[in-house]
């Protein structure tokens, strides 16, 4: 698979010597086994409908076994030099608020996804890398699968080392409807006068 490469604008900055290997390159990420998404235009969607994202926003979200949404966050990142360390930290901040971690259990059974929205093309930046290095990291450490990287951009969505995207959502494109709920249909509750003529329907 090939990668372009385009400048970051957070990563031009001068960055710390220290943090330049907390990056993960399109080779490493692809060799890490990340979990493929059945429908990745349903989750992005879904998110996109949700939260509204403009430039410079991150969204992160836990996915059940069945990639229904069961918990999601939106936050826009302090300007700053593209350091894994720090996003991870930020990626932390936000999964301990929306969701308990699963650290308890021997394998991990939700799946954490990041969606960055950024201006410029799909091609990979170091700003990515980072975020990659810092999703995977705060996914390790919250007990979550770390699953996949998404970028959004005016262009469109692209799922970055698979190679799968769409035009559609893009930054400033109107929220489409979406079928990734964050939970289960309601169950009705027995009992009651509904309850008693469903039975006499059901009886006849």
């Amino acid at each position: 698979m090939t990668f372009g490469f385009a400048p970051s604008s957070a990563a031009s900055l001068s960055t710390p010597a220290a943090s330049a290997t907390r990056l993960l390159e399109p080779a490493e990420w692809a060799a890490a086994g990340i979990p493929l998404l059945r429908n990745p235009r349903e989750v992005v969607s879904g998110l996109h409908a949700r939260h509204h994202p403009g430039p410079a926003t991150a969204i992160v979200a836990v996915l059940d076994q069945d990639e229904r949404v069961r918990a999601s966050a939106s936050f826009t990142p302090r300007p700053a030099p593209a350091d894994g360390w720090m996003f991870r930290n930020a990626l932390l901040s936000q999964l301990r608020r929306v969701v308990p971690h699963d650290l308890r259990r021997r394998t991990p059974v939700r799946t954490a996804v990041l969606l960055y929205c950024r201006e410029g093309d799909a091609r990979w930046t170091e700003e990515d890398g980072a975020w990659m290095w810092g999703l995977r990291d705060a996914c390790t450490l919250h007990g979550l699968r770390c699953g996949a990287y998404i970028t959004l951009t005016r262009d469109g969505w692209q799922v970055l080392g698979e190679g799968r995207g769409g035009r559609r959502p893009s930054i400033g494109s109107v929220p489409e409807p979406f079928a990734t709920a964050e939970a289960p249909p309601r169950i009705p509750r027995t009992g009651g006068v509904a309850s008693d003529v469903l039975r006499r329907a059901a009886a006849r």
